[in-house]
């Protein structure tokens, strides 16, 4: 169900960042920075939310009785079997799942990273099942970002370079005005204050995945796309991304889709939904709240067998 700097590292993150990152590898490096230069990020806007934000019932993101098959030699793997779910805009919700269930393919429905076999996914009320190449990738620059296990970053660049690389690709100046002070303020979210010069092999492991959650916060995304940001982390370093994590939708009112198998990184979330075989079988709503502890999720968790 449902790493550290790539070769080369350039190429990558541009890719990457902040919502081209895990993008289809045939999508060509020009297409995805062509298109950011049209598409300035929403990071001048201001601060969506107070300090004590809450859901809102609207939906954010939507999959309608989605199915996904991939033909393999003569084979037809079924990965997803009519899911259909609702994000509401500043919700935290967490896919959990073991190996093979469904959940990062879900995930990248979701993020407009590949098309379903059937169903819809709807995204702030559009249908963006069927975006071409160019459109899905407009889509990913402008309105979402993402986080997975590879950090992603450009070795040569500081925290505060690589966190503003998305002004930097749209052609935008992050050195100066609503945007130098944008990412100073995610700096100060994921915990990373004083260590803006430091470059990526200067910081542990988790403060470079910190790095990465903030650059895929820096432009204000209408969601933000987590799949198993943990997975390469300690204990402590898991904890401290997560509260991150859960800082920018409480603070923030910042709409947030975890992917993960770990039941306590689940637990920062106000709903859990629990993928099996393709389908999404439980949902748990823990709601919102300070305490994370996982004893009652694990409990929960354990009447339905998992």
């Amino acid at each position: 169900m449902q790493s550290v700097q790539p070769e080369p590292a350039i190429d990558r993150a541009v890719a990457a960042a902040p919502s081209a990152e895990g993008a289809p590898a045939g999508l060509p490096v020009s297409a995805a920075t062509s298109t950011a230069t049209s598409a300035a990020p929403r990071a001048a806007q201001p601060a969506a939310a107070a300090a004590s934000a809450s859901p809102s019932a609207d939906p954010t993101l939507e999959a309608r009785d989605v199915t996904k098959r991939y033909e393999l030699d003569r084979t037809t793997v079924e990965a997803l079997r009519g899911v259909s779910l609702s994000v509401a805009r500043g919700e935290f919700v967490a896919i959990m799942g073991p190996s093979g269930s469904g959940k990062s393919t879900l995930l990248q429905l979701l993020g407009g990273l590949d098309h379903p076999t059937s169903g819809s996914i709807v995204f702030e009320g559009r249908d963006i099942s069927g975006l071409s190449d160019g459109e899905a990738t407009a889509l990913r620059r402008e309105r979402t970002g993402f986080v997975f296990q590879a950090f992603n970053l450009i070795p040569l660049l500081s925290v505060r370079e690589n966190i503003a690389l998305p002004f930097t690709i749209a052609g935008q100046n992050p050195g100066r005005g609503e945007l130098r002070d944008r990412v100073r303020q995610v700096i100060d979210l994921v915990g990373l204050t004083g260590k803006d010069e430091h470059r990526p092999d200067q910081l542990s492991q988790g403060e470079q995945q910190r790095v990465a959650v903030a650059r895929g916060l820096v432009t204000r995304p209408s969601v933000l796309l987590a799949d198993e940001p943990t997975g390469n982390l300690d204990y402590t370093s898991g904890g401290e991304l997560l509260d991150s994590l859960w800082r920018s939708s409480q603070d923030e009112g910042q709409t947030i889709v975890l992917v993960t198998h770990d039941a306590r990184a689940a637990a920062y979330a106000d709903r859990v939904l629990v993928m099996a075989d393709g389908r999404i079988g439980d949902e748990i709503d823990l709601g919102r709240r300070a305490d994370h502890s996982a004893t009652p999720l694990i409990s929960r968790l354990a009447r339905i067998g998992l």
